[in-house]
């Protein structure tokens, strides 16, 4: 029994996307110390589930320098409304409460990291 609570118990890695809602955007993103990642996702959208999967891959190497959030837009249409997302994948950067940056659609790898290394100088 052990095993698979500990298994099953684990707290997420640094730097993996964490999820945000209507009633922690504010505080996770907009008032964060740190600049701010967020992909608007859905889970009946495949490239969404690849573009999870990349920041998942990615983001324990930014741990501390960014802090990278999920949010549903089915779950939360009224942020998705605010920021005028109309296509998902979406990324948004955030730096001191303001978008900065946006990526629409599934990027790559690499190319995602190096949109990644220069948010973060």
């Amino acid at each position: 029994m052990g095993f698979f609570k500990s298994l099953f118990n684990r707290s997420p890695k640094p730097g993996k996307p964490q999820p945000t809602t209507h009633e922690t955007f504010e505080q996770d993103v907009l008032a964060s110390d740190l600049p701010a990642v967020v992909d608007f996702w859905s889970s009946r959208c495949p490239p969404c589930q690849v573009m999870g999967g990349l920041l998942n891959e990615i983001g324990p190497d930014y741990a501390g320098r960014v802090n990278i959030f999920k949010l549903n837009v089915d779950h939360y249409p009224e942020i998705a409304a605010r920021y005028q997302i109309r296509s998902i994948p979406t990324i948004i950067f955030f730096r001191q409460g303001r978008s900065v940056d946006k990526v629409v659609g599934l990027l790559p790898l690499n190319p995602l990291k190096e949109k990644m290394d220069k948010f973060c100088r």
